[in-house]
């Protein structure tokens, strides 16, 4: 990995002109394998099979909380402010949790899937 950017930082600067033909460019460069870089292209650019075949849903009905597809996940509530008034472990893919909180408005975490909800 160290080589790509020692590579990338000498010839970075300097045009095709300055170097001469192209040829001579290639000839310059030190020997590369293409499945290194491709592996860490993969890497980068790979998104999540699971969130994207099932996504977490989170959605409110009065005093309870449905959420779906987050087994293993937490449940976090915040208030307006910011501060974390209450926290549940999500179980199971179909969780409905009974939240005991006074009416108002709340933020609802799980993961990375975030909703703005409110209680009445």
């Amino acid at each position: 990995m160290k080589k790509y950017y020692l590579f990338f930082a000498l010839f970075a600067g300097l045009s095709l002109s300055a170097m001469g033909a192209e040829a001579d460019m290639d000839a310059m460069a030190p020997e590369m394998s293409e499945a290194p870089m491709e592996e860490m292209i993969a890497e980068i650019e790979a998104p999540d099979i699971d969130e994207e075949v099932n996504p977490i849903t989170i959605s409110v009905n009065g005093a309870q909380v449905h959420v779906t597809n987050a087994a293993g996940k937490v449940l976090e509530i915040y208030n307006l402010a910011g501060v974390r008034v209450a926290s549940y472990k999500i179980d199971s893919d179909d969780k409905t949790v009974n939240i005991n909180l006074t009416k108002g408005c709340y933020i609802l975490k799980v993961d990375k899937v975030v909703r703005k909800v409110s209680i009445k």
